[in-house]
Formats: C-alpha cells, structure tokens, sequence
C-alpha cells in the first residue's frame, strides 16, 4: 500500500465494469458506453475517438491501431491495422532523389491509414453498436467544443511549428499561429464532418470517395506515391499473438510487423537474474534492465520487419536458449559491448476496457510523432502520420521501404494471462520506449508485488544510442550506481510515455485500474 503522506494515486477499483484512458473526457465516453449496455469493444473504440478529438498531437483518424481482445474461455484475438507504403514507391526512386533517411515530417513517411477499418474489425468481431453510437461522443466534442487539458497543451505547444508551415495544420490546429492553452475551448468542425461520414456510411468514407481522394491528391501534391487506390486496397487482419512466460505469468504481444517481440526477448533475457532480490528502484535492477533492453533492441534493429520480409523467424528469435546467450553476455556491475547484428546461431503507442463479462480490450492507436507529419488536409482535417519514419533506406535490410510493405512499428498493446485467463489488460506509451515499459510493468507487478498504479507509477529509464536517459523522479543513488556501472546518465526532458492498466482479480470479482501521472487520464469504474 502507497504512503498516504506522499503525492500519489491509488488504484481505481470496481466489480462491474472500468476504463482506462490518457483522458477523462475519453474514459467517461468508455463508462458511458459500457452502462448503455455496450461491450469493451464498444467502449474501447468510443473512448478511442474521442482521444482523436481531445488529444489530437498523439492519435488521429490518420493513424494505425493494433489490438487485443481477451475472452474468457477464448483464444486471444489480435488485429494488426497498420497500413501499408503506396504501391508505386520503390526505394531506388528516393536513393536517385538523395533520400538517406525517412523522416518523420518527409512526405514518404506518409503510409495507408488504417486505424478506422481496425476499429470497425473491433467493432464488428466484438462490439453490439454500430458506429453511428460510438462515434457520438467524439463528433459531439469536435462539433460543441472542449477544453484543453494540461498534457495536450504541453504536446500541442511542441508541435507548433510543423503545424504552422502546413496550410491544414495551420488552418485546423492553430489560431493565430499559436497552440491553444490550457482551458482554452477548441472546436474542429472539419474533422467532426468527417467522423459524421465515416458513421453514417462505416470505413469506406475514409478509405473511398472524397476523403480519401482529398488525402491522395494532399501527399501527392508534396511528392508522395500515395494515391487514392492505395487507400481503396486497404485492409488490416487478424493475427495470432505471440507470448512468453515469466515466472508464471504469460505476456501477450501482436506478431511483427509490431515491436512486440521485443519485449518477449527482454523477459527471457531477465529471466536468467533473480530480479526478485534487487531492490526495485536501485541500480542493480535498472542496469539490468538497460542491458538487456540494448540486446533485445539491437535484435529487434537487426530482424523486425514486416511479417512477408523477415529472413528469421519469431519463433526462433524467441527462442530461450538464444536469450539465454545473450543473458551470458550481460554484466550485473558493468556496462558491457552490445553485438551489432544479434542473430540466433550466432555468437550473439493506449487503453483498456474491461467490461461486465470480463472481456478485455487491450487498444492502442498513434500518429507516431506529435501531430504525426503535421500535415493536415484542409478540407477533411485529417492529420496524416508519419509511420513510414520507420522504415529503413537500406535495400538489404528486411524493413527497407518498398511498395506495400508495412514498416516496423512502435505501437503495441499488451496483456498478461495466467493459467489461461487475462490478469492484467495494459499497455505503455512512448514510441521505442513501449517494449521497455512494458517489461517494467511486468518486473513491478511480478517481482515486486506492486499494484498496477503503483507498477506505472515508478520512474523510468531507457537508453538512446550510447546515453542513459531516466526521469527527474529515479533516485539520485540509482543515477549514481548506473554511473559507476559505466552508463552515461542524463535526465530526459520530457518523462517516457504514459501507460495504462486494468488488473482482474477473478477471486475477489474486483478490477484494479492505474492510469499514468505522466498524461492527463484516469482509471474508472463501477
């Protein structure tokens, strides 16, 4: 139990039914739609929405989802609805353009849309409404207003002048050339149209007719391939998910092209130390954890691509005899070479619902950078994102861009099952950052017997190239003993991610829900 005399939340707690969301215009949308009688579905894709509208610099209609659906007595049902690159694009084009680098405001990392044909998979696998009910409160808050929140404005603000130097983002997103602030009230009549569109006549408006037109002619009128055909073609799929026990609890990760391996290669490296004797915030357990993040993500920069273009498969990859050897590799008091090219055989982006009947939704949708590339359309103010940032423009490697590829993607959502059963629907935010937090969630609730807010709570760290970068809150002992350890340590500017949780208590008929300090959102329900 938390120390009441210190800044902090408890956990939500409920026996019904609960929401977790990064804002509490959207949990109270997922509230509302689980009492009307909806499912966690339904909830899932309203709340979903409606932090299309309320927190427009991290998620849009112009974005991906992928997710999650735990059932009781079901097997797990995973949705990739990551788009693809534009059928015309080949890379030997951009190499004759000079193009070394996709980056996240270059026009070619502009991919296929897909977040609303998955949330109308979601809906039509596991919902009871339509969109014309789920999509209400979201068009009703673009339409009538809303205020904004603390995180947004902060995110919104950062944004400014991507937005500023587009004609969309200049016209939807700004007034006056300037972010709102906090409290102001925003209305974006452009984009609550298009959400009446796409709930009156379903998917299809996004992906055929003026709207996708609209957003075809915008990318090609910049020098992008996509066009309105790409759009047309769309579809996500349906996906096995892929797992790893540890130390009885089994987490739950969508198959590449998602980042979720990752986090599986981290547990079965940590697997090998007793994590469970280290202190939880000292710089044993942080430095184990930054060692095996930089192993599992040089793996993941190696092979993870697209499912059609992986050269290893996952199985293998997850492999424990091969995170076994990488665990070898690891030393508990120093900062130790990481392999270029991990390989086995060689010496080597959130909400969740739980509803009454226990189903668990396990959501998560992004722009990927903030307001994605900043491009807007003006007519249909859809916010294109900025996905294709992960590709690669080396043609030997298996994620380098190319016609019809999806890129290697950062957003995951997750859950943890015991015996066959969903404990725990969660997810972290934070673009490469999301295996590593997904990992600590794991580590906090499973070795140290922290409830999920407290789980989500705990200052983070990660690393970017050669830097150890943690949060304002890690303890100054833990920065010191990571130095000692060799880890060049500085403080991050803005903290990593935000996450959500919901925790089933099957004895007690209780959930537990955190929400992260770090976004504007909460846990609810009843």
């Amino acid at each position: 139990m938390r120390d009441f005399h210190l800044p902090g939340r408890s956990p939500a707690l409920a026996s019904e039914a609960m929401a977790a969301t990064s804002h509490p215009l959207a949990t109270l949308a997922a509230v509302e739609m689980l009492r009307a009688g909806g499912t966690a579905a339904d909830a899932a894709v309203s709340a979903l929405a409606v932090l299309c509208v309320v927190e427009p610099a991290m998620t849009g209609i112009g974005g991906d989802c992928f997710c999650l659906v735990a059932k009781p007595d079901k097997p797990i049902w995973g949705y990739n609805g990551s788009g693809r690159a534009p059928g015309a694009l080949r890379i030997e084009a951009l190499i004759e353009q000079g193009v070394k680098k996709i980056g996240p405001e270059s026009i070619h990392s502009v991919t296929v849309p897909g977040a609303v044909e998955g949330w109308e998979a979601i809906l039509k696998a596991h919902g009871r409404f339509g969109f014309d009910r789920v999509l209400a409160p979201a068009i009703h808050y673009a339409e009538n207003g809303f205020p904004v929140a603390p995180r947004v404005a902060y995110d919104w603000e950062n944004a400014t002048g991507k937005l500023a130097a587009d004609a969309g983002g200049k016209r939807h997103y700004l007034k006056d050339g300037k972010a709102p602030r906090v409290g102001d009230i925003v209305r974006l009549p452009a984009l609550a149209a298009t959400l009446r569109a796409i709930a009156a006549h379903g998917a299809r408006a996004l992906y055929e007719g003026p709207i996708a037109e609209e957003i075809a002619a915008t990318v090609k009128a910049r020098g992008g391939f996509l066009r309105a055909e790409d759009l047309a073609a769309h579809r996500g799929n349906e996906q096995t998910p892929i797992s790893t026990n540890y130390r009885g609890l089994d987490l739950v990760e969508l198959p590449p092209n998602g980042q979720g391996m990752t986090a599986l290669i981290m547990l079965n490296i940590l697997e090998r130390f007793d994590m469970q004797a280290l202190d939880p915030v000292g710089p044993e357990r942080f430095h184990l954890a930054l060692e095996a993040a930089r192993m599992a993500y040089a793996v993941r920069d190696t092979h993870l691509a697209d499912s059609e273009a992986m050269r290893i498969s996952v199985d293998k990859l997850l492999d424990k005899k091969f995170a076994h050897s990488l665990a070898a590799k690891l030393d508990p008091s120093r900062r130790v070479a990481i392999p270029p090219a991990p390989t086995p055989g060689s010496d080597t982006t959130y909400l969740t619902v739980v509803d009454r009947d226990r189903t668990a939704v396990s959501l998560i949708n992004s722009l990927y950078h903030g307001f994605g590339t900043g491009i807007v359309t003006e007519k249909s103010g859809v916010v294109l994102h900025s996905r294709g940032a992960c590709f690669v423009m080396d043609p030997a490697h298996p994620n380098a861009i190319g016609p019809n590829k999806r890129p290697m993607h950062t957003i995951i959502p997750a859950l943890a099952t015991r015996d066959g059963r969903c404990a725990v629907s969660f997810g972290v935010m934070g673009a490469a950052y999301q295996p590593m937090g997904h990992v600590q969630v794991m580590l906090n609730l499973v070795d140290y017997g922290m409830d999920v807010q407290a789980a989500i709570d705990m200052a983070r760290t990660f690393f970017e190239e050669e830097a150890s970068l943690v949060e304002r809150a890690m303890p100054a002992a833990t920065v010191e003993g990571l130095k000692a350890r060799g880890h060049n340590v500085s403080v991050v500017p803005s903290p990593w991610g935000g996450g959500q949780a919901i925790q089933i208590d099957w004895d007690k008929g209780v959930l537990v829900g955190g929400s992260d300090h770090r976004k504007d959102g909460c846990a609810l329900g009843y």
